[in-house]
């Protein structure tokens, strides 16, 4: 008998904007990843969890050795859990939640391969997901398929949004075509319509996720990082994006209405590599937005453009530049788990 799927049970990804039991964390490990920053990943993630606290629950794994200090660091208002880490991206190596829209929950654990076995050891965030499932006892579905959770955006009525970049990166399944990964995608996460953009952003070691370059606001609606440079590699990449999302229908047959997000204004670097700060890597929470600055010119109007596109939640703003040192965002480093 062929295994069950979510879409068997009635599961679907509900949109971000769903309401949530609570937000999932995980603290930063890797001495190899951060280097001299780590101290300062700590505190920006610290920040984070504070911020996400506000709005709902907050659960922050950590290594054994460490849940002391990372209780320390976030506060009361932020729990805290030992788990095996080898690192703290809870985005790619958590469970995607489903929900069944009569008060099930279950969770699909994807196989987790490190974003193409750039980093080594994996071993134990490949298993994160399955014991985070098995802590909260739910459905567990595991897809034969390497998927981390920022290379994917829903809206919650059967539209999902990707990159070909980073879905269709031999990197990761290397034996599956578009057809076949739209296929399990259908299974696993009850989704109908497809819209793909190309690229991400320049330099980004994710591959071009999604979570970096647009996100659905609510049904309907898009919002899409824009670069107004015609120097910047990004320029190029992200005018094609917007002109994918112009042509595009989801699930309901509607066209998709574009609000434009500008990247930051100054680029950053470190060790000579490119940053991939994008104000769209940001975190829905229930009533809230948690959003990164940058200290860039830039971070007021993003304010202002994400506070427009969101009125009935307060958004609140994080300094973000340690968490991007380390290849990722604010939205990267949170999970969230639906209220069922």
């Amino acid at each position: 008998m062929a295994e069950r799927v979510p879409a068997d049970d009635g599961f679907f990804m509900p949109a971000e904007w769903a309401p949530h039991e609570r937000c999932w964390m995980a603290w930063p490990c890797r001495e190899s990843l951060w280097g001299d920053g780590l101290d300062a990943a700590r505190g920006a993630y610290a920040a984070v969890a504070r911020a996400i606290s506000a709005f709902e629950p907050v659960t922050m794994l950590a290594n054994a050795a460490e849940v002391a200090e990372a209780a320390a660091r976030c506060g009361t208002t932020v729990a805290t859990q030992a788990l095996p880490l080898n690192d703290s991206w809870m985005r790619d190596s958590g469970p995607t939640f489903v929900v069944d829209g009569k008060g099930g929950l279950g969770g699909v654990d994807w196989r987790f391969n490190a974003w193409g076995e750039k980093f080594h050891p994996f071993d134990e965030d490949a298993r994160i997901a399955g014991r985070v499932l098995e802590q909260l006892a739910v459905p567990r579905y595991a897809p034969p398929l390497v998927l981390e959770g920022g290379s994917i955006h829903v809206d919650g009525e059967g539209t999902l949004l990707t990159s070909e970049e980073c879905l269709l990166n031999p990197n990761r399944n290397a034996a599956l075509d578009r057809a076949a990964i739209e296929d399990l995608l259908r299974r696993y996460l009850g989704v109908s319509a497809f819209v793909w953009l190309g690229q991400g952003l320049d330099k980004d070691d994710t591959d071009g996720h999604v979570d970096n370059i647009a996100c659905f606001v609510r049904p309907g609606v898009v919002m899409a990082v824009t670069c107004d440079d015609p120097a910047d590699p990004n320029h190029a990449i992200l005018g094609d994006n917007l002109a994918r999302l112009k042509q595009a229908r989801d699930a309901k047959g509607r066209a998709l209405e574009v609000i434009e997000l500008p990247l930051p204004r100054e680029a950053r670097h470190l060790d000579g590599q490119r940053l991939a700060l994008s104000y769209v890597n940001y975190y829905i929470a229930n009533g809230g937005i948690v959003m990164p600055s940058f200290d860039d010119a830039n971070d007021a109007l993003a304010y202002d453009i994400v506070s427009k596109a969101f009125p009935e939640r307060r958004v609140t703003q994080v300094p973000a530049l340690p968490i991007l040192a380390g290849g990722g965002g604010i939205h990267c480093i949170t999970q969230q788990q639906p209220r069922a």
